[in-house]
């Protein structure tokens, strides 16, 4: 069983006296994560399966009485697919409160559903965390860095969910079930999608344009929606964990691109997955992407587990001059390019080095980029 970095952050904050919320996509580990923490406790532990009606009718409206008799024999209290509890935010509330020597542990795959119920009642008393597919890192201590770089081109190509993972010469069939049955499944149900066959049209234009700048009035154009549609569909992608976005990095330079965003996956597999499309990275047009949208998502898990404080962009001008990714912290700059071609050897326009002296700049390609993926921050 890989080991999860999560667990350890998780472990920092046990028995403090407030719930601790997992959320992520769907078939990361989440309830795996929840059976190791069960093992490594010594306390007494009482585990409720939201997907049982019974369970679901436990927890819905419950009275601290209730609650103090259901969890009497035990310390850790851990709650699995929370989201399918009405009001779970209140029976968190009161079980927090009344009982604060028990450590609750909850985990929810829709944050669309989860964050609505219970950001109100438990303001204060939580820990919030973001589980992802199998990041480099936890790949690296399992495997083995030369491994885990002899694999590099199967990361590319198929990702690296659980099930992928864990069963090698099955990923297309694991992907195309992840994608076909479990990854948008909670923004069918949520408000007003009437259309389903338009949420996959639009990722599939998505996936083609890992590593552009994205507009939404184009989208629109091409699926026939409003701009503020196609907005509002990315953003319960991004809420679902199937897409994230990088915003346009701006300071001093007039023609700097200001408003602009870039999407990307947060799993390669799945964009493969979406467009149907494995082939080796010898035969693709689009190994440049496929290479931006690994690094940028693995960089992104890799700041999430190690609590990073600064901000991720990309930068452009209306001049095309570009820099792949920059992250803004402690006053320094430190931005990035991807190079697949290990020959290429890019430099930094003269534009981006006058108007921000104080930078640092890394260029990242396959002999170098399990540092990029796994360094300290």
């Amino acid at each position: 069983m890989i080991e999860r970095l999560l667990k350890e952050q998780i472990n920092k904050k046990l028995w403090r006296g407030k719930v601790i919320i997992i959320v992520g996509p769907r078939q990361v580990g989440k309830t795996t994560l929840l059976r190791m923490l069960t093992k490594d406790s010594d306390r007494r532990a009482l585990v409720w399966n939201c997907d049982e009606p019974d369970v679901r009718r436990k927890l819905t409206e419950p009275s601290s009485t209730a609650l103090g008799a259901e969890t009497s024999e035990a310390d850790l209290i851990l709650i699995d697919e929370a989201q399918r509890v009405q009001n779970i935010g209140i029976t968190l509330k009161l079980l927090v409160d009344n009982f604060p020597d028990k450590q609750v542990v909850v985990t929810g795959s829709s944050a669309i559903e989860l964050s609505n119920s219970i950001n109100e009642p438990l303001t204060g008393r939580k820990y919030e965390y973001v589980m992802f597919p199998f990041s480099a890192e936890e790949l690296i201590r399992e495997f083995g860095a030369t491994d885990e770089r002899r694999l590099l081109e199967r990361r590319l190509l198929y990702g690296s969910y659980p099930e992928v993972v864990n069963h090698p010469g099955e990923e297309r069939e694991t992907l195309t079930n992840l994608v076909s049955s479990y990854l948008y499944k909670d923004i069918f149900s949520f408000q007003d999608v009437r259309k389903p066959e338009i949420i996959e049209q639009l990722l599939q234009a998505l996936a083609l344009q890992v590593g552009s700048e994205v507009s939404f009035n184009e989208l629109g154009r091409t699926l026939g929606l409003t701009s503020i549609t196609v907005q509002r569909y990315i953003d319960l992608l991004e809420k679902s964990y199937v897409l994230f976005h990088l915003r346009s990095f701006s300071r001093n330079v007039r023609s700097e691109l200001k408003k602009s965003r870039k999407i990307y996956f947060y799993d390669n597999g799945v964009r493969n997955a979406i467009l149907g499309d494995y082939k080796p990275l010898d035969l693709r047009n689009d190994t440049g992407a496929l290479w931006e949208n690994y690094l940028i998502s693995e960089r992104m898990k890799r700041n999430a587990y190690n609590a990073f404080y600064g901000k991720s962009y990309f930068w452009r001008t209306k001049q095309q001059q570009e820099v792949d990714y920059i992250e803004d912290y402690d006053g320094v700059l430190h931005a990035y390019e991807f190079k697949w071609s290990s020959t290429k050897q890019p430099r930094l326009t003269e534009t981006f080095t006058n108007s921000y002296p104080d930078h640092t700049f890394t260029v990242v390609n396959p002999d170098n980029y399990q540092e990029f993926v796994c360094g300290e921050l």
